[in-house]
């Protein structure tokens, strides 16, 4: 967690510096990281103001609060911090995406992050040397959806796949 404190129109303050900083690390336990917190302490006359910008994992939460006190601007600042956070929290537990596999079989993609589509199935096909003819014969001999198989004209890999209406379509390959 990485936390900066930037006074304006005031005395920097290692006291409030530090205070911020304390206060900040209550809200670890909401968020993931990388977190960034970035507090923004100015004064106003007799307006003291806490403006706060956190971006945790690709999201940015803000907060700001005016008070005649810092202190109290920078906890009711993270009070209502730590109600969005929560809330934000709470959304994403209640969106995880669900699937028919048990736990433990799941295989996560490489460079997956925490959101976002995975790889939940693994399949090894041998790639047979056909032609397009042979292929589609083999389309209506098993089931599957679609049929990995080298071109024998081409020598290119090719996918025939069964399309809605019962016809099949075909994808060809080219190196380039």
């Amino acid at each position: 967690m990485q936390v900066t404190v930037t006074f304006r129109h005031m005395e920097s303050s290692d006291a409030l510096r530090k205070y911020a900083v304390e206060k900040s690390e209550r809200l670890v336990k909401y968020l993931f990281p990388p977190i960034e917190i970035h507090w923004a302490l100015s004064v106003e006359k007799i307006r003291h103001t806490a403006d706060v910008n956190i971006t945790a994992n690709g999201v940015t939460i803000k907060a700001q609060e005016s008070t005649p006190d810092m202190y109290s601007a920078i906890d009711m600042a993270l009070d209502k911090l730590e109600k969005q956070v929560k809330k934000h929290k709470e959304k994403r537990k209640d969106h995880k995406p669900h699937t028919d596999e048990p736990p433990g079989k799941t295989m996560p993609s490489a460079g997956a992050a925490a959101a976002g589509p995975r790889v939940v199935k693994k399949e090894n096909q041998f790639v047979k040397p056909m032609s397009v003819e042979e292929a589609v014969m083999q389309m209506g001999v098993v089931e599957n959806a679609f049929l990995v198989f080298t071109d024998s004209t081409s020598r290119n890999i090719s996918v025939i796949y069964r399309t809605v209406g019962g016809d099949y379509g075909l994808i060809e390959t080219r190196i380039k």
